[in-house]
Order: C-alpha cells, then sequence, then structure tokens
C-alpha cells in the first residue's frame, strides 16, 4: 500500500451497530462485525470501556503469525489457540492471531490525561484483535478492545498500515 492509500483509507467503528468498516477513497471497501466492551463507552484507565474518536493505528503486531497465535503482553507464546487450550484457561481474555494497537489523537479524551485521570487508549492497550471463534460478534463483551474473528483481523491487517486513521463512534 502506497502512503497515498493509507491517507485514503479510513476505518470507522460504531458502537451501536457492532461493526467495523473500512473505507478507501470515502468508499466501503468492507465491513465485519465486532464485539466492543461490555462495560460500554468510555476512555478513562481501567474502565474497561472502549474509547470514542479519533485514533489512529499505532503499531501491527503478528504480521507473519499463524491464525489464531496467541499474543500475551503483544508477544506470540507460541500456542495456537484451540476449544482445549480455552477450556484449560477459561478466564484468559484471549488476543489471538493480530493485533493492532490504537492511539488517541485528542488530548484529555482519549490521549494523555483529563481531570478524572488517565484516559489515553494507548496506554490503556486498546487494540483491535482476534478472538477465539466461540465468541459471539454483534454483542459487546470486550475488556475494552476491538474483537474480531480471526479471519477478519487478518483480512483488516494487510489492509492498513500503521497511521491508518480509526474513528470509533457511538451511533
Amino acid at each position: 500500500m502506497t502512503d497515498n492509500e493509507n491517507l485514503t483509507t479510513q476505518i470507522v467503528i460504531s458502537i451501536a451497530q457492532q461493526t467495523l468498516t473500512v473505507y478507501r477513497r470515502q468508499k466501503v471497501i468492507a465491513e465485519y462485525p465486532i464485539s466492543t466492551a461490555k462495560n460500554g463507552i468510555g476512555s478513562q484507565q481501567d474502565s474497561g470501556c472502549t474509547p470514542l474518536g479519533q485514533h489512529i493505528i499505532a503499531e501491527k503486531i503478528g504480521g507473519n503469525a499463524p491464525s489464531h497465535t496467541v499474543f500475551i503482553g503483544r508477544i506470540a507464546t507460541g500456542e495456537i489457540y484451540n476449544a482445549e487450550l480455552g477450556a484449560l484457561n477459561p478466564k484468559r481474555d484471549w488476543i489471538l492471531s493480530r493485533i493492532l494497537w490504537l492511539s488517541g489523537l485528542e488530548e484529555g479524551f482519549n490521549k494523555g490525561s483529563n481531570s478524572q485521570g488517565g484516559c489515553d487508549t494507548y496506554h490503556r492497550y486498546i487494540y483491535i484483535h482476534g478472538t477465539p471463534d466461540s465468541e459471539p460478534m454483534s454483542v459487546p463483551l470486550s475488556h475494552g478492545c476491538v474483537r474480531m474473528r480471526n479471519q477478519d483481523i487478518i483480512e483488516l491487517f494487510e489492509q492498513v498500515e500503521e497511521g491508518t486513521a480509526v474513528n470509533i463512534i457511538a451511533q
């Protein structure tokens, strides 16, 4: 992808619709079902909420990893997720296949801090990432991140670059 294409590619995440839409030159090129935060919308540290507003993809992680690769702390563990591994670790918040690490662009809203404390999307480790295929989509169930099907996050990962605009909206 050229730098020019990167500037014309944008992601819009709709909390209400639980969708992630990819636009290139203002035309829809892909739409995916997602799962955002069970705790709703918000940007404060430790809220477990999905932040609204203007973001960029700050880092792309896992580009050559096999599908269903398990990540902890953004490092591949060497594990490949399956139902048996899931059953052995029922409390784990699975981050699989690819990570698109978001960074907020709006100071005091989704970047830095405000009167309530930290509100920084990047420092909250808010990602777009894969999740077990058994997890429902179109239902808010995450801990703040944007969860996607593994095949979808792998496809999305190939369509975007670091610096791609991501707008998270309530509608």
